[in-house]
């Protein structure tokens, strides 16, 4: 271990250590060790049930291990005695192969044996809200168009502030913050970097987030589309791949500045999108974001199509800059592991088999996607893109078959349980039929 946890306790002030893993639907689960047991649980493994957690195991099921990545260690900036540990899940003496991180790891892994390594950044929404989910947190905040609100922002200063100044002394690059479409909505911004980095970073920024805005008598959600009339949280990935400090996507000879190989990956990605969406967008509410109908803003800025343009929000992928796209596809509830894996699987396809990504569309998709008859349409629900998962022999190629059959499982699972769910809609229209 480069960190040794036992010294960095000692030397930090850290009393407890959260060893912490995601599971695969992307809840973070933790066990609390204090310092002086550390360097066991830094050896063994914190131990779990894992029928107790969303993975694909039953009771019977031997002890499942979380063995921190010392490297992860992040220290709470607003709990300084607590430090925080990403962990990897073993048992049985082997990593445990639907695990969202080891996914991440082995995925990264395969690209790292074609001399490739994924940077990223992520775009965070969230919603303020109140401590009952009725309603954002901020009654003044009214404005039909509210992205960029000044004053809005600014009556959140205390709560924003503390996120960001806590993100400044991780040495994360934290750059901006502001108030975004929809009322009660923000995102904050961080440099991107190595794609288990970033990964890591989104996991516990979504936890800080909620934890902050708990001790400000607040809530937070990640939730897709809390409210059906306004704009719904996204999770925007910023994508490019390297060879050591070159950007493989960068070539000033190339259309928009992007490389063949950078055209191929995005390639992969038209190529998956669909089967991409069931882990993306990978909750019920999900689908009710991606194919919204207009908010009181004026907008959705989520995608329905699989198309890519250049400087341009109507499209699922956009290419703001020469030397790296944005995919516009995820979601807030996205797993943060399954984001960066999922993505560098389809691209990585993209690249083996030259997949061509079809002419860029420089049309408003908004107003204009009716004019476009030969672009695949985006799931219209979770069950439409666990099928197309089911059918996606890259995906299930690339992340690994336990994963996607673990995954396809539970989820297919959950949609069940929402189908057998009687809403206040269907009695409202159908009671007197």
């Amino acid at each position: 271990m480069a960190t040794d946890l036992g010294q960095a306790a000692k030397a930090a002030g850290i009393k407890y250590f959260l060893i912490s893993f995601t599971d695969l639907f992307g809840t973070q689960r933790a066990k609390l060790v204090p310092a002086a047991a550390i360097g066991e649980m830094a050896r063994t493994g914190a131990g779990f049930a894992g029928f107790a957690t969303w993975l694909d195991m039953t009771p019977a099921h031997p002890d499942l291990f979380a063995v921190p990545d010392p490297e992860s260690l992040i220290q709470l900036p607003w709990k300084p005695e607590v430090g925080w540990l990403a962990a990897d899940l073993w048992m049985d003496g082997q990593p445990v192969e639907q695990a969202p991180r080891n996914v991440l790891k082995r995925v990264m892994a395969a690209a790292g044996s074609r001399g490739y390594e994924l940077k990223s950044g992520v775009e965070c929404e969230f919603f303020l809200i109140t401590p009952d989910g009725e309603a954002i947190a901020d009654p003044g905040d009214r404005q039909v168009k509210p992205c960029y609100d000044q004053s809005a922002l600014m009556r959140r200063y205390d709560v924003i502030a503390e996120i960001c100044d806590a993100m400044l002394s991780l040495g994360w690059g934290a750059y901006q913050a502001d108030h975004e479409d929809a009322n009660g909505q923000f995102e904050m911004n961080w440099h991107y970097a190595n794609a288990l980095v970033t990964a890591d970073r989104h996991s516990f920024f979504k936890y800080m987030v909620k934890a902050i805005a708990e001790k400000h008598g607040l809530r937070a959600t990640f939730m897709p589309k809390p409210f059906t009339n306004l704009t719904g949280s996204g999770c925007h990935a910023h994508v490019s791949l390297w060879s050591h400090d070159t950007n493989l996507f960068e070539d000033a000879t190339g259309e928009l500045g992007v490389s063949d190989l950078g055209y191929h990956f995005i390639g992969g990605i038209i190529h998956s999108a669909d089967a991409l969406a069931a882990i993306l967008n990978p909750t019920v509410n999900s689908y009710k974001r991606i194919n919204a109908p207009r908010t009181t803003s004026g907008a959705t800025w989520a995608p329905n199509s699989v198309t890519y343009t250049g400087n341009n929000r109507t499209h699922m992928i956009r290419i703001p800059d020469a030397g790296r796209f944005e995919l516009r596809l995820a979601d807030g509830a996205v797993n943060p592991y399954l984001l960066q894996a999922s993505l560098l699987a389809a691209g990585l396809d993209g690249i083996a088999a030259k997949r061509d990504p079809g002419p860029r569309l420089d049309i408003n998709m908004y107003s204009d996607g009716h004019t476009v008859t030969d672009a695949k349409k985006l799931p219209l629900n979770l069950l439409d893109a666990l099928r197309a998962l089911e059918e996606s022999s890259v995906l299930r190629h690339g992340l690994g078959q336990e994963f996607v059959n673990a995954y396809l499982k539970l989820k297919h699972e959950e949609w069940n349980a929402y189908a057998r769910h009687l809403t206040s809609w269907e009695r409202e229209t159908t009671l007197d039929c």
